[in-house]
């Protein structure tokens, strides 16, 4: 899916971060940072790592079961497979043994799924002359910033969520059920060479903004309803996200102007979204102004959270950086974020990559409350 030298600027980058902690090998293991370095990721069925080295080629190391599809997915040549009656840290170990590395600094991310506790404690008993040093959240770090290889991946995700969209628009009527809907929004997925038919919460919006984060179930969908969609399409694993709402009738002019508020603040801040700029004062724009608006009592959850990549972790979005009042960390261009906003019952959200200008939409739907 990229190129070579997108590989290398990557490889480049991780081991930079290698250098600034003083590692002789970087140990990857979650599953995002595997894709993203490696161009290939597996399960956590059993334990499975790659391995980056300072100095020197690098290698991979997971089930033979795995072997074929790894070697056909990834620029890694040496590819080491173990047999399941193996125990997985053991072979892992015995490949850091067998390069080199028995007594090497190794560098890991704390934070990575993978890395439980139990992994950890075994690789230390089966590695004592290595020292292991903690690199916590760097399967996140490293990839914050985006190329334009990448961005052009979100762009074709953020193109089929613009479709399902407008599919499920079209088709929205009463006597449909939210089941229904998803089932139009999964086939557009499928259809247009997203990696599966998962959808996001297609919900009955109800309240203020509790729905954002509503249990899938089969709701009959009747005139005046709201129907809110949220579609979550992946290609090659890179995720993106959008969230409109969608009305079967004719929304009131109360709807309509909180629509129309929650798009304009929305708008100023992906003007804002500049290199530089802190992500407190991009959350400030919308927290305070759906406040001083009226439009919720409260605003208490993050207006901005990482996209990317997304794989089998247990985690369904990434917060490694969000749009809190205080995240005071800065923007960097080719940064790409899910940017989104509730209240009264409505929805809205975008995906949004920082540009040397301010920030630029790949979701393109109309930003107004959706009708058949």
């Amino acid at each position: 899916m990229f190129s070579r030298a997108d590989y290398d600027r990557r490889i480049t980058r991780a081991r930079d971060a290698m250098a600034s902690s003083g590692v002789d090998l970087l140990l990857a293991d979650s599953g995002e940072l595997l894709a993203w370095l490696t161009g290939y990721t597996v399960s956590e069925t059993m334990y499975r790592a790659a391995f980056l080295p300072r100095d020197g080629k690098a290698w991979f190391c997971l089930r033979a079961l795995d072997e074929a599809p790894c070697r056909e997915k990834t620029w890694i040549e040496d590819v080491v497979g173990f047999a399941d009656t193996q125990e997985a840290q053991a072979a892992v170990a015995g490949s850091i043994r067998a390069h080199g590395f028995a007594g090497a600094r190794i560098g890991f991310d704390s934070n990575s799924y993978s890395m439980s506790a139990a992994s950890y404690l075994r690789l230390i008993e089966l590695l004592p002359e290595a020292t292991f040093v903690p690199m916590p959240g760097i399967s996140d770090s490293l990839r914050w910033v985006k190329s334009d290889e990448e961005i052009a991946v979100l762009r074709q995700a953020s193109h089929i969520a613009d479709k399902a969209m407008a599919a499920i628009a079209r088709d929205a009527r009463p006597g449909m059920t939210t089941r229904d809907a998803a089932a139009i929004a999964s086939g557009v997925f499928l259809r247009e060479g997203a990696d599966t038919g998962e959808v996001g919460p297609v919900v009955k919006a109800s309240g203020s903004h509790e729905f954002l984060h509503g249990v899938f179930k089969t709701e009959a969908i009747e005139h005046g309803d709201i129907l809110h969609v949220e579609l979550i399409p992946r290609v090659g694993n890179y995720g993106a996200r959008m969230m409109r709402p969608v009305m079967v009738g004719t929304p009131s002019d109360e709807l309509k102007e909180a629509a129309r508020q929650l798009a304009a603040l929305q708008d100023l801040q992906i003007v804002a979204m500049k290199p530089g700029v802190l992500a407190r004062d991009v959350d400030a724009i919308m927290r305070k102004g759906a406040l001083d608006a009226g439009l919720r009592p409260a605003y208490e959850n993050v207006t901005a959270y990482t996209l990317g990549l997304y794989t089998r972790t247990p985690r369904t979005s990434d917060f490694s950086r969000v749009f809190l009042p205080n995240a005071d960390w800065a923007l960097e261009e080719g940064m790409v974020f899910h940017l989104y906003a509730t209240a009264k019952g409505l929805g809205f959200s975008e995906t949004v990559v920082v540009g040397p200008e301010g920030g630029i939409r790949l979701t393109e739907t109309p930003r107004h409350i959706l009708t058949a």
